[in-house]
């Protein structure tokens, strides 16, 4: 397998992070809170943190699975995601 192969393999792998962290942030933005901060600078640092949350979990997976696509591995990555967006939005303070 080539390099242009590798490549797209890996980010085949990536993507169900980065796309579970990009809809999670925007998301969040519509929830009826006043905590959630109304700059849209604001939603970066939430992607990329949940991104790559997001990559260690599908990581873990692999390693601890052997294989690619596990329901289990996703069902860690949407509990991871949302875990996180929660704990950076502040999820326990009461609106």
């Amino acid at each position: 397998m080539g390099a242009y192969e590798q490549t797209i393999h890996l980010l085949n792998f990536i993507a169900p992070a980065w796309g579970l962290a990009c809809l999670t942030a925007l998301v969040a933005r519509f929830a009826p809170h006043a905590w959630f901060p109304s700059s849209p600078w604001r939603l970066l640092p939430q992607v990329l943190i949940n991104g790559v949350t997001g990559m260690i979990v599908l990581s873990a997976g692999l390693y601890v699975l052997n294989t690619d696509g596990k329901m289990l591995t996703y069902a860690a990555l949407v509990l991871s995601s949302s875990t996180t967006q929660w704990l950076m939005c502040r999820g326990w303070r009461k609106a």
